[in-house]
């Protein structure tokens, strides 16, 4: 569920400078209560910046204090952990546990969540290594397009340039120039141009291994490199589209992959944060019968990884001991206490989100940067119609979706998003010729809003399918 709040990460703040409070204040920002999940991420973050300053002996020993989180859908739960990962620059990833199965059967490899997690921190340091030489790449982009766009030896002959070699330096400088501020200006946007274009690699193939099924990039490039390597094609294409395809060709120039890829590795390995979702799902003991023994086999595949081990990616071994491991689920029918033992010892904290109540719903509703109603408003504003709620509106809103929750499925603020498509069906039908009948303002109270939901929340059969 998310749930953003107004407000960004103070930037004269470092990870090192935040402390547990100043945490759980930037979380605050984001996230609608919850305070001892919040308090407790807050923790598990600061231990972290503890034990890099321990010494390197020391810091070995210090294992992550792996968290479970109790509660139903849509109350915030991998909001907190992903916004926690954001605060801190982290690699994130959030998996289902769910879709975890033994090795042998169908299903993914739970090995398969490092790799993942490794693909984004790539992603991650590759940008902002792309960032840092943005402008020598753009630089370099630009001046091959100009290039082409104005070859050397265009409209000048071998004589000319014999004879007056400087002034025909001169006048190629001068024309250089006018059509780098015409290209800036976008009026070259639509000339067309043509360059050389690298022809691309051999696809990868996916292979079935004794550990599942993993992914291979199979280059035909690097193993036969007369067939395929530096193949290249003469394209046609816009200015623009060119200046974008060069822009790509000079970054991967100039980004060294290898550096990326050491980077990368050391930031998972230190600061990779994975939300493992739907945990109560595969909660159970071998009781001699297929799925709970497939269950505690899943349960038995996970451990390691929480534990520590060495997993193989395609950019080196990624060792998973200092990885926090954030669970989650409902546990609506199991409990924790019904996970294996040792998996139970590798999450020692272990906290219980509140359900939202109605002033959560209100909050949710008003206070966030991208509340729903600042979208409802915003998408009528592009058809010509001012719409607006009444602070009682806005009460009967709440009510109804914490009524709702309560006497059917409790899918917390994601109920909303239900609540207010059918509050607004008509408005968003009928805007346009509202704007042509010259009905430029709609604003809608307690009165409408009673009208349009109360009969659907009355009939708690129908609720279930609509709301």
């Amino acid at each position: 569920m998310v749930i953003y709040l107004s407000g960004e990460i103070e930037e004269s703040l470092s990870l090192d400078e935040l402390t547990p409070r100043q945490i759980v204040a930037e979380l605050d920002k984001h996230v609608v209560g919850q305070a001892a999940a919040k308090r407790a991420v807050a923790v598990a973050l600061r231990n972290r910046v503890r034990r890099q300053k321990l010494p390197p002996d020391l810091a070995q020993d210090v294992m992550p204090k792996n968290i479970i989180m109790i509660g139903s859908t849509g109350i915030g739960k991998t909001e907190i952990a992903r916004r926690l990962a954001r605060l801190s620059s982290s690699p994130f990833i959030k998996v289902e546990a769910s879709k975890f199965t033994e090795v042998g059967y169908v299903g993914r490899d739970v090995e398969s969540m490092i790799r993942d997690l490794t693909e984004i921190s790539i992603d991650l340091v590759r940008a902002e290594k792309a960032e840092e030489i943005a402008d020598k790449a753009e630089h370099n982009a630009e001046e091959r397009l100009l290039d082409l766009l104005l070859p050397a030896n265009k409209s000048t002959s071998v004589e000319q340039i014999e004879d007056t070699p400087e002034a025909t330096s001169e006048a190629q400088t001068r024309t250089r120039e006018k059509l780098r501020k015409q290209l800036h200006e976008g009026r070259l946007d639509s000339r067309i141009v043509e360059l050389e274009v690298r022809e691309k690699n051999y696809p990868s193939f996916e292979i079935y291994t004794n550990q599942g099924i993993e992914e291979m990039d199979i280059n035909m490039k690097d193993m036969i490199p007369g067939l395929f390597g530096g193949r290249t094609k003469k394209r046609k294409m816009r200015v623009d589209e060119a200046m974008d395809y060069l822009l790509q060709e000079e970054e991967q120039k100039l980004v060294d992959m290898d550096q990326v890829a050491r980077i990368a590795l050391e930031r998972v390995e230190q600061g990779g944060i994975i939300f493992l979702d739907e945990i109560d799902k595969i909660a159970g003991r071998e009781g001699g019968h297929g799925p709970d023994v497939s269950r505690e086999g899943v349960q038995r595949d996970i451990l390691p990884i929480v534990e520590g081990t060495s997993v193989n990616t395609k950019y080196g071994m990624v060792r998973t001991d200092h990885i926090l491991f954030i669970a989650a689920g409902a546990f609506h029918v199991a409990k924790p206490s019904d996970l294996i033992p040792e998996l139970q010892g590798r999450f020692p904290i272990r906290v219980e989100l509140q359900p939202l109540t109605i002033d959560d719903f209100k909050r949710i509703l008003t206070e966030p940067k991208n509340a729903l109603i600042k979208q409802y408003r915003a998408l009528m504003e592009t058809e010509g119609v001012n719409l607006s709620f009444t602070d009682d509106a806005i009460e009967e809103i709440a009510n109804f979706a914490f009524r709702v929750n309560e006497n059917t499925e409790n899918i917390g603020a994601r109920r909303l998003h239900t609540i207010m498509e059918k509050l607004l069906d008509e408005v968003s039908f009928e805007a346009p010729d509202w704007v042509k009948e010259g009905r430029t303002a709609f604003k809608i109270d307690a009165a409408y809003v009673c009208k349009a939901v109360e009969g659907i929340a009355k009939d708690q059969d129908l609720s279930r399918y609509i709301l």
